[in-house]
């Protein structure tokens, strides 16, 4: 069981494992984290969530000891790549700065279980302005992804931006803890995408938790996810998703901002950040709607992963969670993980193109 942590101590702890160079901001006071190996190895309008893997593959819950009292503000480092269906070495969102834009964030704590409002600027370096033009991609000017520390919490969230370039968005996060932000973007001009990354932190009572095992099929809603194909190191891959209900194949999948499916992945321990779109779009004349989701993907490096698929079926986005290896092996389990908790505000069938 682990002890109570700040949000400082477990993030500086993160960075010490994974040997990335952290920037962390003063917290209330030093406390130091247990000894040991960390536990866990690792879309406003539309939005897309899942909580706690859906309050399944959790193996008890732990004792409530610590209180999370001030906000983490860091600057990772390392060189952002990966937008788009393959990354390169390295991967985006490990920055708060890149490429002549840097993510302000505005609001770095919130309460946790309580309503709040994220609020941000894309900042241009060279003027030190907000960025107000934005290119649209799969429908949005930018796309927001929040996740826990734990990868147990996932928000996709489409905040809206003021004519001054201050995006805002409400969230409301069900466990107190670390977060990060990401900023998924292209700025009108630039020819290349950027995900940029700010921490965040939930105030309240915090329980670390496990990373859910790895698993090759998860159920949401009712709807059953099976994953085939390997998220491989280094070299490109396919992943393809098959989606069903009532254990019938689900062929009338709606598009959700431009394509039949939308997949997000983060690395176990830095949270590095990898978006993918899927192969093929809705009205190219070859792509059905369903079942099948297919995705090309690069992991940057071995180690566990947590994919997040978002999905639109009767009007209504769901998400799908699953725990990976990029290891060159298939993933351990075929049992279904469930994700019953995931919550997700609907949009109009089609209502988005790509």
């Amino acid at each position: 069981m682990h002890t109570g942590l700040k949000v400082g101590a477990f993030a500086a702890a993160l960075a010490a494992t994974f040997g990335a160079a952290y920037g962390v901001g003063n917290a209330a006071e030093p406390v130091v984290a247990e000894a040991g190996t960390p536990r866990h190895a690792g879309h406003a309008e539309g939005t897309d969530t899942t909580d706690k893997t859906g309050k399944a593959e959790k193996t008890g819950k732990a004792e409530k000891t610590g209180k999370i009292d001030k906000a983490v503000k860091s600057g990772h480092a390392g060189d952002h790549g990966g937008h788009g269906a393959a990354a390169a070495a390295t991967p985006g969102g490990l920055q708060v700065s890149e490429r002549g834009y840097s993510l302000a964030l505005q609001t770095p704590e919130v309460e946790a279980k309580a309503a709040a409002e994220l609020r941000f600027t894309v900042i241009k370096d060279s003027t030190g302005r907000p960025v107000t033009a934005y290119q649209r991609e799969h429908g949005k000017e930018l796309h927001l992804i929040v996740a826990s520390r734990d990868l147990t919490v996932y928000r996709h969230l489409h905040p809206t931006r003021a004519a001054d370039g201050t995006w805002s968005t409400p969230a409301e996060l069900p466990e107190a803890g670390g977060y990060r932000v990401f900023a998924d973007f292209t700025p009108k001009g630039e020819k290349a995408g950027l995900t940029l990354g700010s921490d965040l932190a939930a105030t309240g009572s915090y329980e670390p938790a496990d990373l859910p095992r790895a698993a090759t099929a998860a159920t949401v809603d009712g709807y059953e996810v099976h994953l085939d194909g390997e998220l491989s190191p280094g070299r490109a891959s396919e992943l393809t998703l098959h989606v069903s209900k009532d254990g019938k194949p689900v062929k009338n999948l709606q598009p959700y901002l431009g394509a039949y499916g939308h997949l997000v992945a983060l690395r176990s321990g830095d949270l590095a950040y990898l978006h993918v779109h899927p192969n093929g779009e809705p009205g190219d004349g070859k792509t059905k709607p369903g079942p099948e989701v297919s995705f090309t993907a690069t992991a940057p490096s071995k180690g566990a992963y947590r994919l997040f698929l978002d999905f639109q079926h009767e009007g209504k986005v769901r998400t799908a969670a699953f725990t990976v290896h990029a290891n060159g092996s298939s993933a351990t389990s075929g049992s279904p993980a469930k994700d019953g908790a995931a919550e997700h505000d609907e949009e109009p069938a089609g209502a988005h193109t790509h």
